[in-house]
């Protein structure tokens, strides 16, 4: 059933998180045939009717097994999900006394709300990025990068915040986390089967004694069934709908009151997201995932510019366009420069046509070669014993 609105998409999300797992009982059991009906034509000398009846048979045997282990693998997901994704990306779950600013941004969002806070995390990157995750409200994070953190304003950062925020109201994180669960016993099971395919056909005994007729019509069989399921297992994944994304941006402006935030912050992520060693499962969790598919076709993510054109269109918000970053090297080699300028360099490092910063000697009082901000030069100090220098220069008696 199509989603319409904010709570009809959120019962929507709930409905096919349910779909969903009862799709990966299924494809496992579809695998699970298909390693039967190879292990029948490799070792059974029949035609292709009678190892389609073994494999059946093996299948019923070893369906309480394939359940049991099913549903160990949605436990050991439910619970350790969050540390299997920490140790792919390197989260470090954080704290106010660490992130003060970050902490205090989604904060005020969750109490504007009424909702839980969900925990925060930072990953050492200097990539763009951010993800929420969790199955219910005690499992809830949000996980952001360290270069994000950088190069965005607290405006933007609270936008994607509130972004992640509502994706963790509207319940695309669960069913983000079961399509991860799906993808990885999938992608397990048909791993194991070739493995174990490869191994007894190629080194195992290859007489035509032990290969009826029907071996090689169910060993193609076999692999049609693997390849079926590992394309379903990607579907599933397709069947999250994109609009999750514009629903999300569309709940931060909701959250934050503010559209251009939400713009300049996709603008300044577009194309600078990729996690280093982040698996496609996790990339789709993403605010943005840089991995493009086939004309758009495999995109679990609508283009910023689509995105920007929405919020533009219905939230009243103003496009800047791409916006150029510096390089993060840039970033580090730069001095600190306060409000006055760099304390290290002083006048050498303001710019051209500026008054240089009066610089103060050790004993604490203004260098005379130094010319202030009321002043074209200092005055000439007098030589007699009244002479005392003050704030705009020399005084004389």
């Amino acid at each position: 059933m199509a989603a319409y609105g904010l709570y009809s998409h959120i019962q929507s999300n709930r409905r096919r998180s349910i779909a969903l797992l009862a799709g990966l009982f299924f494809l496992v059991y579809v695998l699970v045939y298909a390693g039967a009906l190879v292990a029948a034509g490799l070792s059974v000398n029949a035609d292709l009717n009678t190892l389609m009846q073994i494999a059946w048979t093996d299948l019923l045997k070893a369906a309480p097994f394939a359940t049991v282990g099913t549903v160990l693998w949605v436990v050991i997901a439910y619970y350790f999900h969050q540390s299997m994704i920490d140790a792919i990306t390197g989260g470090q779950e954080v704290q106010r006394k660490d992130q003060p600013r970050l902490y205090n941004l989604l904060e005020n969002l969750c109490i504007s709300r009424g909702i839980a806070t969900p925990k925060l995390k930072v990953i050492d990157s200097d990539a763009l990025n951010a993800f929420a995750t969790g199955m219910n409200a005690k499992q809830y994070s949000i996980t952001v990068t360290s270069g994000l953190l950088n190069r965005l304003d607290d405006a933007e950062i609270e936008s994607v915040l509130g972004h992640e925020l509502t994706h963790i109201r509207n319940g695309d994180v669960r069913m983000m986390v079961i399509a991860v669960i799906i993808a990885g016993v999938v992608s397990f099971f048909v791993e194991l089967i070739f493995r174990l395919w490869f191994y007894n056909g190629f080194r195992g005994p290859r007489s035509d004694e032990r290969r009826g007729g029907g071996a090689g019509a169910a060993i193609l069989i076999a692999v049609g069934l693997l390849a079926v399921a590992y394309v379903l297992s990607f579907v599933i994944r397709l069947a999250l709908s994109r609009s999750r994304e514009f629903l999300a941006d569309a709940g931060s402006v909701e959250l934050t009151k503010n559209p251009d935030a939400m713009i300049s912050a996709l603008r300044k992520i577009e194309g600078r997201g990729e996690l280093p060693g982040a698996t496609s499962a996790v990339m789709e969790m993403c605010l943005d995932n840089p991995r493009e598919g086939f004309g758009e076709l495999f995109d679990t993510h609508p283009t910023v510019d689509a995105r920007v054109a929405a919020l533009v269109k219905f939230a009243g918000g103003h496009d800047p366009g791409p916006i150029a970053l510096p390089a993060p090297d840039d970033d580090d080699q730069a001095a600190p420069v306060g409000p006055w300028g760099s304390a290290e360099d002083g006048a050498a490092d303001q710019p051209a046509g500026e008054t240089p910063i009066r610089q103060l000697s050790p004993s604490g009082t203004s260098d005379s070669s130094a010319v202030g901000p009321w002043s074209d030069a200092p005055a000439e100090p007098s030589s007699g014993p009244t002479a005392a220098p003050g704030p705009w220069g020399p005084r004389r008696d």
